[in-house]
């Protein structure tokens, strides 16, 4: 099995509009889509738990109109924040005190430029504990909820996207995804490409065998 294949498996595919699942999520989805199309709506918040996918819009958006994407996990003064007509602020809760000014600020600069700012949190944004004048901002736009996936619809999604391959995928193949296999569906769509691939080199059908031998050797390479 080549060395590039396994290589490829270990990489998580950059984030994409076209590459979101959205399950419950179509709203959130078409809402983004649309993000900067009116005048009247400069900003956009999006809510939910861990695993809800909302990391992966904002960055997918981010790149799609070419503007800056800040965890504020990583970043919580927002230091060096960019000047720049498409923003999207993730994690805001964790946003320190200067980083929640800075974020306002940048709020009002949007207002004022015909700039877009997105953000997210866990929460809606009247529960995080931020300044009251910085969740006001976030209430300025549409705030969306972002749910994740049930097990159901993940293996709906794959099964779909292993039949446009013309993979015949069994339940236990998925199931077995779904418990050791990072579950994010770019991931594990990745995954499936990688395993249709290593069929065919191979000369293999796709079965569980196989499906932990990829594993294991993707798994033995360097990171």
């Amino acid at each position: 099995m080549q060395q590039q294949l396994l290589l490829a498996l270990l990489e998580a595919p950059p984030p994409a509009l076209d590459n979101f699942v959205p399950g419950a999520n179509a709203a959130a989805l078409a809402a983004l889509r649309g993000f900067g199309s009116d005048p009247g709506l400069m900003s956009l918040y999006l809510w939910g738990g861990r695993g809800s996918g909302r990391s992966h819009l904002w960055r997918a958006w981010s790149s799609l109109r070419q503007g800056a994407y800040i965890d504020a996990r990583a970043q919580p003064d927002l230091a060096g924040a960019p000047s720049t007509t498409a923003l999207a602020v993730d994690n805001c809760d964790a946003l320190s005190e200067n980083g929640q000014i800075t974020l306002f600020n940048l709020y009002n600069h949007a207002r004022e430029s015909g700039g877009l700012v997105l953000s997210s949190g866990p929460l809606p944004a009247a529960q995080l504990g931020l300044r009251d004048d910085l969740k006001s901002r976030l209430a300025w736009g549409l705030a969306l909820e972002v749910k994740p996936l049930t097990d159901a619809e993940k293996q709906a999604a794959l099964l779909s996207h292993a039949g446009a391959r013309g993979m015949r995928l069994s339940d236990d193949i998925v199931a077995y995804m779904l418990v050791h296999v990072r579950r994010d569906m770019p991931t594990l769509m990745r995954l499936i490409d990688s395993l249709d691939t290593a069929s065919l080199a191979a000369k293999r059908p796709v079965t569980l065998p196989l499906l932990r031998e990829l594993l294991a050797e993707s798994s033995s390479l360097p990171l």
